[in-house]
């Protein structure tokens, strides 16, 4: 499979050029598909004035991809429904300004550590940390400036899986409250079956804490609510929340409340249930504990759009999968196109280590240590069914 890579602003013309001689070479009976492009171009400047750039990947079935090195953001999945028609399926902004300016995570990679951490404390090798307080009582996300809102060194790269965009940062020690300085890459690549793998490697001078995921939101019908998603979690268990959302340490069946998702169940079938845990979180913001081997890459949740045939597949390394049901989108948010995101008008799958982990013993580490080398693989995998 030939792969142009385009880096000038002429490149949308390029493109429809390329486009336009595949069609034709369809009409004259030429079955060789079109080739991968990657276009690499400017899009703005961060608050320092640091030069930002956004990367556009599509495969040869015509399905895209759009990322950024600031904050190693997704800003767009072109992806079809089962009539062929393309299809945003992620929630984000037009311009780089805005996701600086207002942003609740969207397509974010998130780092030094996803999810909540109480209080913004915890103690490692007898030496308390604090963190920065950015979610009510609770350290959220990897604090103030977190992995979502630095630049990135990017390097577009052949691999396995085709082109793909790396990128490299390296946070020091005491960014954010954290111990040590963490050497992180990040690895997207984009496939011709519409798989975005995310494969993140880190190592670090001193004892820290590492849980990096992904916040993309998503929608499979580019408008309107979710509630009609069918949703399957591999997960015979997930952790109840106190009213903060920080997880209590119990690991409780999933059998008998609004959180059993083992057969596939639209969102809205239960999110209203009078239950405690619901109504902490507004609906769905819990990590579930996913049922395969520790560390082996596997499925964690499928979610199907009956309107449009979409089908999303997640499988990850990691033990936990955060699920959010866009409960804290409130209409204030102008996004994509000028649509006015709404509650639960998108859903987030966030492959993780178990929030507040560093502050339990009980739940799997979360620690690196010199020497060591983390690793973290998530899959995002798109298709459409009749």
């Amino acid at each position: 499979m030939k792969t142009i890579i385009q880096s000038s602003s002429h490149w949308p013309i390029l493109l429809a050029f390329i486009l336009c001689a595949a069609a034709l070479a369809g009409c004259a009976g030429s079955p060789e598909p079109a080739p991968r492009q990657v276009g690499r171009h400017p899009w703005g400047k961060a608050k320092d004035g640091t030069p930002v750039e956004i990367f556009t990947f599509r495969n040869s079935k015509g399905g895209e991809v759009k990322i950024s090195n600031y904050g190693g953001l997704v800003t767009s999945v072109q992806v079809p429904d089962r009539n062929g028609k393309m299809g945003d399926v992620v929630l984000g902004y037009d311009k780089l300004e805005d996701y600086i300016k207002d942003s609740p995570f969207f397509g974010a990679m998130v780092g030094r550590y996803g999810n909540r951490i109480a209080k913004g404390k915890f103690t490692l090798d007898g030496k308390e940390y604090t963190l920065a307080i950015n979610n009510g009582p609770n350290a959220l996300h990897g604090g103030k400036i977190g992995f979502d809102k630095v630049v990135w060194t990017p390097t577009i790269r052949m691999t396995p899986d085709g082109p793909g965009l790396e990128l490299h940062y390296v946070s020091k020690d005491g960014e954010e409250g954290y111990p040590g300085t963490l050497d992180v890459t990040a690895l997207y690549t984009w496939s011709d079956d519409n798989a975005l793998k995310l494969q993140y490697t880190a190592t670090t001078d001193k004892d820290t804490v590492v849980n990096l995921t992904q916040h993309s939101y998503f929608n499979l019908a580019c408008k309107g609510d979710i509630l009609g998603h069918v949703v399957m979690i591999n997960a015979d268990k997930f952790t109840p929340v106190d009213s903060t959302l920080i997880p209590t340490g119990e690991l409780r069946p999933v059998e008998g409340t609004p959180f059993d998702f083992r057969k596939p169940t639209a969102i809205g079938a239960r999110i209203n249930d009078n239950d405690e845990q619901i109504k902490f979180g507004g609906g769905y913001d819990h990590n579930f504990v996913i049922s395969k081997p520790m560390g082996e890459l596997g499925l964690m949740a499928r979610v199907t759009d009956p309107g449009t045939g979409r089908v999303l597949e997640v499988l990850s390394s990691e033990p936990g999968l955060q699920f959010y049901s866009g409960n804290f989108l409130d209409g204030h948010i102008k996004g994509k196109g000028g649509w006015v995101y709404q509650k639960r008008n998108a859903f987030c799958m966030e492959p993780q280590h178990y929030p507040d982990s560093p502050n339990k013993p009980e739940f799997p580490s979360v620690v690196l240590k010199p020497g060591e080398t983390y690793k973290n693989t998530i899959v995002f995998k798109f298709s459409a069914e009749k």
